[in-house]
């Protein structure tokens, strides 16, 4: 049977066009449930099951199947996630609405109708012939989304009658809609919210956790007195927009001070690209990541960064009078250059609120089923949700979710979702920080994995086509050392015309992933690989990672190879990009490479190749530096490992050798050559990176710190910052210069990918480069995927296809690719704070020599290079008398009585491990040298 859906639509231009769909009407569309006589048991994919037993409901003690509404969707994913529900009808009218409001809810309801064991059933109601509904004049589209469920909910509760005389199976709708269920129950359908429901599963008394909080009303344990103002209704924020009374941005907590916050405003307002927002009523109840509007507040209210340390650790969470007083403590007297734009939140425009990784902190009232949940990430506030599994729930890490935020209520609403295992376990931690750092690290699934080569693979003479046959070079990789994805390998001989080639040959990724597969699709969504201390969580299969694509010693590998002729000043002559099969020669570490270039009795080829290189290597670096590139520094630490516990035993910076730099030189060179090329092919399409200049009050701390030290630093140009830096040395103090690069790498911008047509900045900061992309690592790195394609494409070596050369799709990949690599850094950051307090745990109560890299109202951060380790030496203790502190922010220094502490001063630290609070284990430093009088 066919329907015609006509709709208006209005024109780019203005004009209006008229659109007629056909929509076609079936019977032959099955009911999901197996054997059943009335539809012939026809299904797709997952089904009912025949006679479900689980789970048992006071309610409706019969086998019954479920048929969700779509809020019911939204809010209550947790719950229907769980095993104990299964046997679920999803509608289509309801999968649609979730698809057009939430995207990751959607992702996870495909999930779960995709595992065979939940026994999810899709039932395609708007073409069957018997649950079709159409749009009733007056009626809106929500009222009719609502009418075609409780259509489809009464169709099955009759069909299933059908099925045979005995038959007792019913579909129970479930509603958080009253008015929706009143119609179901007066329509003869039974129906219950999803409370009553699950609160009569008598045994899965744990599922009433899961449920999310949707009521905003004021309950018992609060006193009922409003805390926060009105948030404005969302036509009410656009206005404001609009006219410029309000202004959008992205909401920022603060980790160290929970009642501070910035907001980043979206668009070209370059006058007030940052606002600062202090105090709990001024926050007004947003959430790290939200999409709020702020308003302004006159200039005599603006305040400037408070440098006060401020964690919340009130359990009563009445004591907003404590609060205020708090709040007295951020503003102090400071000059008026300080002050910055200070505004109020007034409205949320988008909550981006996700589950939430962290402890129970146990009500201290017996019995009580209210307690506070404390998130591992330090920018969120404490969640309250009502558990009856308190006691088994404490030491252990479990996933909150946020319902709501109640103006009369100091915490938001939520509810438990699961427990992840016990606080201190390695594994327990490192599922915490990868789901906080949203990376995704599930195994990859079927689909994906089935667009794998067939092993045992080989290089076949289709392989072979537009591509050039290098096996006969004297090719060798250099890499950390237990390195297996091999990205990248090096070559370098004499021509016959004296002059040098020089190679990079790249992994050849993009022939194995084809645009557009489930490969492909996981390859961008996962943008790189994340490397933990233990761990490697792969962008793409091992297959490919640590095989097929891996550049090993003695095998055939698939190249894309970026070839030079040199003179032996490291000018470039000419350049060649090549698709290519190569035969590397030797697998070798940096402190391998460095001992052959060293060896006075090697003079082998892979050798020699090896000492032209890094020849050329110096010279490209010095050109470099000549040119304005900066060598900044910062402390990387390196753990070893217990070969039978896999607990750190050791833990020391990294050493650099000139092999390091060696290769890095010649990447950075492919990296430029590789940019220049597609940017001449895809002017709007290219995927570059560029890092922007920091803005000069970025490096107001690095100019303040050198000057406390009668050393000069410029920052107009990066070039005068690079010889300021080169020249600030200190013959009685060597590790400053050290000191003062890692504070310069505090003061960068972060480099970002953008698409050439979307930007006109290409500029690359830190290496002075005018265009630049990444090219060289595509086994970790999607950006480098995406290169490979278009350079394929340049020279001829691959067909193009259409998301390449769109430069909005690109805007997008970049987007994710940005956010992905910020994400996989902090990752990496949080595995080595854990294993370090692992280090601390068995090492015990350590002194080190630290060197203090900023100073703070209350405290001094220090830098010990003996473990490349960072602390916050604290000077103000709970529960005891508070010495004299006198702060000086132009300095800048700390005076502590009668002792005096400036930026980059030697002092003596103790440092233990701080178990005192489960929530978030910590390394404690104190200090041991100087003594500060009443301290």
């Amino acid at each position: 049977m066919l329907k015609s859906k006509t709709f208006l639509k209005k024109t780019r231009a203005g004009g209006v066009m008229k659109i007629v769909r056909e929509h076609y009407l079936r019977d032959d569309i099955g009911c999901g449930a197996p054997g059943c006589a009335a539809c012939g048991g026809a299904h797709e994919g997952p089904a009912l099951e025949p006679q479900p037993q689980d789970p048992a409901s006071s309610l409706c003690p019969q086998p019954h199947y479920l048929l969700p509404d779509t809020n019911v969707l939204l809010h209550q994913i947790d719950v229907l996630e769980d095993p104990a529900i299964r046997n679920v009808i999803v509608l289509q009218t309801v999968l649609q609405e979730v698809r057009n409001r939430s995207a990751p809810v959607y992702k996870r309801i495909r999930d779960v109708t995709n595992n065979q064991e939940k026994h999810f059933y899709t039932f395609t109601n708007e073409h069957h012939r018997e649950t079709y509904v159409e749009q009733e004049q007056g009626e809106n589209a929500n009222d009719r989304n609502d009418r075609a469920i409780r259509v489809a909910a009464k169709w099955y509760n009759e069909h299933l009658k059908k099925m045979s005389a005995d038959n007792h199976l019913q579909v129970i709708f479930i509603t958080n809609d009253r008015k929706n269920k009143e119609k179901a129950v007066e329509e003869g359908i039974p129906a219950f919210t999803c409370e009553e429901y699950v609160k009569s599963l008598t045994a899965n008394p744990e599922l009433i956790d899961r449920l999310a909080c949707l009521s905003e009303e004021v309950n018992e344990i609060e006193s009922g007195k409003i805390i926060f103002s009105e948030h404005l209704p969302l036509s009410k924020l656009q206005q404001g927009i609009k006219s410029g009374t309000y202004l959008q941005g992205t909401f920022r907590a603060s980790r160290e001070n929970y009642l501070e916050a910035t907001v980043w405003i979206h668009g070209d307002n370059e006058e007030n690209k940052e606002i600062i927002l202090q105090g709990l009523k001024h926050l007004n109840r947003a959430v790290h990541e939200d999409i709020v509007a702020v308003e302004l507040l006159p200039k005599s209210q603006w305040v400037a960064p408070s440098s006060v340390v401020l964690q919340d650790e009130g359990q009563n969470e009445e004591d907003v009078e404590k609060e205020e007083e708090r709040e007295r403590m951020l503003k102090t007297a400071v000059s008026e250059k300080m002050l910055k734009p200070t505004g109020r939140v007034v409205g949320i425009i988008k909550r981006n609120w996700r589950p939430y990784c962290g402890m129970l902190s146990k009500s201290d009232i017996k019995e009580s089923r209210r307690h506070l949940f404390t998130p591992a990430d330090k920018r969120i506030p404490r969640i309250r949700i009502e558990t009856r599994q308190a006691s088994a729930l404490e030491g252990r890490r479990i996933i909150v979710a946020i319902d709501g935020w109640p103006r009369n209520s100091r915490y938001p609403n939520g509810h438990f979702v699961r427990n992840l295992g016990d606080v201190g376990e390695k594994e327990t931690e490192t599922e915490v920080l990868l789901l906080e750092h949203d990376v995704p690290h599930q195994p990859f699934s079927q689909a994906v994995l089935s667009f794998l080569p067939k092993m045992p693979w080989s290089i076949t003479e289709k392989d072979m086509k537009n591509r050039e046959d290098l096996r006969h070079l004297c090719i060798c990789s250099v890499d950390p050392p237990g390195c297996t994805d091999i990205d990248d390998a090096l070559h370098c001989r004499e021509l016959e015309n004296g002059n040098l080639e020089v190679g990079v040959h790249i992994a050849d990724v993009s022939h194995f992933i084809r645009p557009g597969n489930a490969l492909d699709q996981e390859s961008a969504r996962r943008g790189t690989t994340v490397y933990l201390c233990e761990k490697r969580i792969d962008m793409v299969p091992e297959l490919l990672s640590s095989n097929l694509c891996s550049l090993k010693c003695d095998v055939d590998r698939l190249a894309f190879s970026c070839i030079w002729e040199m003179n032996h000043n490291a000018e470039i002559l000419k350049t060649k990009f090549t698709k290519s099969v190569i035969n590397s020669k030797a697998s070798l570490t940096y402190a391998e490479a460095q001992l052959r270039i060293d060896s006075a009795n090697m003079n082998d080829d892979i050798t020699t190749s090896l000492r032209g290189l890094n020849k050329l290597a110096k010279i490209l670096k010095k050109r470099r530096i000549e040119k304005g590139a900066l060598t900044l520094s910062s402390p990387e630490v390196r753990f070893h490992m217990d070969s039978e516990t896999h607990d750190p035993i050791d833990l020391q910076t990294k050493e650099l050798r000139e092999t390091n730099s060696m290769v890095e030189e010649f990447m950075l060179l492919a990296n430029i050559s590789v940019a220049k090329k597609i940017h001449e092919e895809f002017s709007e399409h290219a995927l570059l990176r560029k890092h922007p200049a920091p803005p000069p009050s970025n490096y107001e701390i690095l100019v303040k710190a050198a000057r406390s030290r009668n050393l000069e630093i410029k920052t107009d140009t990066a070039k005068s910052l690079a010889e300021s830096l080169d020249r600030a040395e200190s013959p009685t103090f060597p590790y400053l210069n050290t000191l003062l690069r890692i504070l310069a790498t505090r003061c960068m911008m972060q480099a970002v990918y953008f698409c050439s047509g979307m930007d006109n900045d290409f500029h690359h900061y830190g290496l002075a480069s005018p265009i630049y992309t990444h090219f060289t690592s595509p086994i970790r790195r999607y950006a480098d995927v995406i290169v490979h394609r278009l350079l394929a494409v340049a020279v001829g070596a691959d067909s193009t296809y259409p998301e390449l050369t769109d430069k909005h799709k690109l805007a997008d990949i970049c987007k994710n690719l940005n956010f992905r690599h910020k994400m996989a850094q902090y990752a990496q950051r949080a595995s080595v704070a854990f294993h370090t307090q692992l280090f601390f745990k068995s090492k015990g109560i350590v002194s080190e020599e630290a060197y203090i890299l900023f100073v703070r109202k209350n405290a001094i951060v220090v830098l010990i290079p003996k473990y490349g380790l960072e602390g916050t030496v604290f000077f103000e203790e709970k529960d005891k008398p508070n010495p004299r502190l006198i702060y000086d922010d132009e300095i800048p220094s700390l005076k502590i009585e009668d002792t005096v502490f400036h930026v980059f001063d030697k002092v003596k630290v103790k440092i233990m491990l701080d178990s005192s609070n489960l929530q978030h284990q910590k390394i404690r430093m104190s200090l041991v040298e100087p003594q500060a009088t009443g301290f």
